[in-house]
């Protein structure tokens, strides 16, 4: 795959990723709206984090890392890579099946791992009901997770970028088909809610697998359902997938803190989440864009002995993702509250929740260089098969975020949960970083890359002075009902043009690559 081929998927991937993250904006809207930061809320949060902390640590996190550079090196020699991936599709359904059979009955006790804080009030069995019907989405969205990576190797990324659509629009639909002809109490009505949005997450999860498993067979590879059988190369992807599982498993330790540092605070793990949605938005849209394209680019490039290639890739993907993440970044420190104010308050969801928030966001947007640095790191060692190393990185991460998590959540309260995540976070990017030192070529940094780089940086605190002025400016109309979007729409845009004016003239990148690779894509 040429630089300007790779840089093109990566657009792919990230505006099919972009049109996700907004459809999931209205979905969270709507539940913000009709929930807030109530107990029905933070049940089914806690419910719907249950499957997809497995799912990152079964399918496009752990296994997908291990699965991918295999079936890309196949599919570069011409071995039997449908035979691979369909034994590789038969191994995990068969693992996913039995989990979630076992989570049916253990439920109780997941939902307390997540969230202690429940222990002692009506949260818990809303979410362990919520939780058993949600769980049945790990099955579908890591089958999906395995095809997907299927078409990203062979270089079709539409379909497997466009899934995630699907679940926020059916959850749109549950949140609109729950709140028609109510009867009953207010809380009723939101635990209706809350049920038919628990519905939405397995029927959605079945709906991507369709997806991606068609257009898999459209690739010409035919993941039919066999029987599991063992081989050696099964056995082989196992040995490398368990490091990575253990490292994916590390990451959600992680979480879990987080989570239970949370739970104990009301109305936090809501808090929490909302700002998760707003800065996933360009985590999303680059860094699992990035991840997605780059892995298997790297491992083809690898495989053919193409290191100055892989070179090439690495900094170019690198440059482009953090052109993208650092402004991004500069305007959640900026601007949380606008943000949050005119996309959350309505309902339920009051002013004391926006300001709650908003401190979230910012917290996380001092990290969101580092969740996306993680994702061009780590395909450098998961390209050579190096899946040891990044859990032992993970080790000391999950120890950093542990100790700042709970140890300052006396001082500071809920929002040490969200630091401990940004602080992990630069760690991981220092150790992935220092570790890839001795990969040789590809692995390096090069000159365009350094040159460019803190022009980016410079780029974005000029916008970020651009971005305050405005709020100066604009910031009476962002509380006037009528006309807030649309303000805050004029901060967003014209920042956004200050961002690539100053970026041109300071040479931090040219538009003409951004044109180029759009028209290519």
């Amino acid at each position: 795959m040429k630089p300007i081929r790779l840089i093109a998927g990566f657009l792919t991937v990230g505006v099919w990723t972009l049109l996700s993250r907004v459809l999931g904006f209205v979905r969270d809207i709507l539940i913000a709206g009709f929930l807030g930061a109530g107990p029905v809320a933070e049940a089914f949060l806690i419910a719907f984090a249950l499957p997809n902390m497995f799912r990152r640590f079964f399918a496009e996190g752990a296994f997908n890392m291990a699965f991918v550079p295999m079936f890309s090196k196949k599919l570069e020699t011409g071995a039997d890579a449908e035979g691979f991936a369909r034994d590789a599709f038969a191994g995990l359904a068969t693992v996913l099946i039995v989990l979630t059979l076992v989570a049916q009955v253990i439920m109780p006790w997941l939902v307390l791992a997540m969230a202690g804080g429940f222990a002692d009030d009506g949260r818990l069995d809303l979410a362990v009901s919520y939780g058993r019907i949600t769980f049945v989405y790990i099955l579908f969205i890591s089958l999906a997770a395995l095809a997907s990576g299927v078409l990203n190797a062979t270089g079709r990324f539409a379909a497997a970028a466009a899934a995630p659509v699907l679940l926020n629009i059916i959850l749109i639909a549950a949140v609109w088909l729950s709140t028609t002809d109510i009867l009953g109490t207010p809380f009723v009505a939101q635990e209706r809610t809350g049920l038919y949005l628990a519905w939405g997450v397995p029927i959605a999860g079945a709906a991507q697998l369709a997806l991606v498993w068609v257009a898999a067979r459209g690739a010409g590879i035919n993941l039919r359902p066999r029987l599991p059988r063992m081989t050696p190369e099964l056995k082989r992807l196992t040995v490398i997938a368990a490091p990575a599982m253990l490292a994916g498993g590390v990451v959600q330790v992680n979480l879990l803190v987080g989570r239970q540092v949370a739970s104990f605070y009301d109305g936090a793990i809501a808090w929490l989440s909302y700002a998760d949605r707003l800065y996933q938005l360009p985590l999303g849209v680059v860094a699992i864009a990035l991840g997605v394209v780059l892995l298997p680019d790297l491992s083809r490039r690898l495989a053919a002995g193409d290191d100055a290639g892989g070179r090439d890739a690495f900094n170019r993907a690198s440059e482009l993702a953090l052109a993208l993440t650092i402004p991004a970044a500069v305007a959640l420190i900026v601007i949380p509250v606008p943000l949050v104010s005119v996309l959350f308050e309505r309902g339920l969801f009051d002013s004391d929740d926006t300001a709650a928030t908003a401190l979230a966001v910012t917290v996380y947007g001092l990290g969101l260089p580092a969740f996306v640095l993680q994702k061009a790191l780590q395909p450098l060692f998961f390209a050579r098969e190096d899946t040891k190393r990044p859990f032992y990185y993970a080790l000391v991460a999950m120890v950093v975020n542990a100790a700042v998590a709970i140890g300052l959540s006396i001082y500071i309260g809920y929002i040490a949960a969200a630091l401990a995540t940004s602080i992990a976070a630069w760690v991981m990017v220092w150790q992935l970083w220092l570790g890839s030192r001795k990969m040789g070529e590809a692995a390096h940094f090069d000159a365009r890359f350094k040159s460019r780089l803190w022009r980016i940086v410079l780029a974005s605190l000029l916008m970020g002075v651009v971005l305050y002025i405005l709020m100066l400016l604009v910031g009476p109309a962002l509380g006037l009902p009528g006309v807030r979007y649309a303000a805050l729409a004029v901060i967003v845009v014209l920042g956004m043009v200050s961002y690539f004016a100053i970026g041109q003239m300071l040479g931090a990148f040219r538009l003409a690559d951004f044109k180029t690779a759009v028209r290519r894509g």
